[in-house]
């Protein structure tokens, strides 16, 4: 990967960071159209919206992860993205208890998933 990188000119001005943003979309890109979802898989073994939440925060450490150990001109900030990707997982329990969720929020993807939850609060 290095190599291409070079190649192309890619580690030095404007373009620092590229290959990080094109794997990190392609990722996300790949999970929708191929149906694979943290937040599916964790939803049917949890609690529905709390699940969503953790799994979409999941997917994008992972595909962060990945991304900036990829990219050499990322990769010697590949820990700290981790790392600053987990801390505000800390803070859901805390947003949970105090802060009101917006009755027109919903979450962008898994449109399945969201229908049935939709279709399970209905009165």
């Amino acid at each position: 990967m290095d190599a291409i990188v070079a190649s192309f000119g890619l580690e030095e001005g404007l373009l620092r960071g590229f290959v990080f943003g094109l794997v990190h979309v392609g990722i996300l890109i790949i999970g929708y159209y191929s149906g694979w979802s943290i937040n599916r898989l964790l939803k049917r073994t949890s609690n529905g919206h709390i699940a969503g939440i953790v799994g979409a925060v999941i997917a994008h450490i992972l595909a962060d992860l990945i991304a900036s150990l990829l990219d050499p001109t990322m990769r010697s900030a590949a820990l700290g993205i981790v790392l600053g990707g987990i801390v505000p997982l800390l803070f859901i329990p805390i947003l949970e208890k105090y802060v009101t969720k917006s009755d027109l929020h919903i979450m962008v993807g898994d449109h399945e998933d969201i229908e049935n939850d939709l279709k399970s609060h209905e009165h």
